[in-house]
């Protein structure tokens, strides 16, 4: 399955973006939806995650409030909703998806990956 992400950019602090993720094969139940981002010389971080039938949301403590994760089955896409954006939000956020039924945060779990979408938060 290729993951397609999009809609990076460069946005002032206080603002907001929206990502896109559309896999090229129609998701069904078991797989999982998630957004991981890396920043200049950091390890891949964990930012959220959906379960794609039942749409239950996880997410790391530093974007709780301020991002929202969603996917829309009928158009078999995912959504991170970005607001309040933080310089420190300044990272490529990648897409992936893998079948799991727990520990979303570990990133080696997931076997399809976006190509990478970049985030620029000024301040």
């Amino acid at each position: 399955v290729q993951l397609q992400a999009s809609g990076g950019g460069l946005v002032q602090a206080g603002g907001y973006l929206r990502l896109s993720c559309a896999p090229s094969a129609r998701f069904v139940g078991g797989h999982t939806m998630a957004w991981f981002r890396q920043a200049p010389g950091k390890e891949r971080e964990f930012v959220s995650a959906i379960t794609w039938s039942g749409g239950t949301a996880y997410y790391t403590d530093a974007v709780k409030g301020r991002f929202t994760i969603s996917r829309d089955t009928a158009k078999n896409t995912a959504y991170l909703q970005m607001n309040s954006l933080r310089p420190e939000d300044t990272a490529v956020y990648y897409c992936a998806s893998a079948f799991l039924m727990s520990d979303y945060k570990d990133y080696w779990r997931y076997g399809n990956w976006g190509q990478g979408t970049l985030v620029t938060v000024s301040s």
